[in-house]
């Protein structure tokens, strides 16, 4: 399992940061926080950002991220290559995540996900790894697709099957 975890939320999510903070260290992880501090309004992508980044420099294999809904940080987050953010609010999704799509990072929203259920999506997506099979091609096909826009600065046409 993971030992260390980058963690961050906006102030929307700090509450709930600190008792997944909790959580991680009573599972024997550590967590590496990002930010918010206080209940101070910040911009979530600098924090989603941030998490994104340590995760493609290969400072952490995994990171959380917590605003009111998932749904910002996830975008932010998603926006640096090589990097998979995946929102969870059940433990399929928390367990899909990893299995199928291999998210390096979880989002959550702290106004639509209870603390109680928070939790256990995290131990979850903790404890499932990528399977590979037959998500392993359409994974590859994201970050293949993900380099030809990189290199040619343009938009990728969808291709058929496999």
């Amino acid at each position: 399992m993971t030992t260390t975890v980058a963690i961050g939320s906006d102030e929307a999510g700090f509450a709930l940061k600190g008792r997944l903070v909790e959580e991680l260290r009573s599972i024997g992880c550590e967590a590496s926080d990002f930010g918010c501090y206080s209940a101070d309004p910040v911009d979530y992508p600098d924090v989603a950002l941030a998490v994104a980044q340590a995760i493609a420099r290969g400072e952490h294999s995994r990171g959380i991220l917590i605003c009111g809904t998932g749904i910002g940080m996830a975008i932010a987050a998603n926006k640096v290559p090589g990097v998979y953010a995946a929102q969870v609010h059940d433990p399929y999704s928390a367990e899909r995540a990893r299995a199928s799509n291999n998210a390096q990072i979880m989002t959550v929203g702290a106004r639509v996900v209870a603390p109680e259920l928070a939790v256990a999506l995290l131990r979850i997506w903790l404890q499932t790894e990528f399977q590979g099979g037959r998500s392993e091609h359409k994974v590859a096909k994201i970050a293949q697709a993900e380099r030809r826009i990189l290199e040619a600065g343009t938009e990728v046409t969808a291709t058929k099957g496999r």
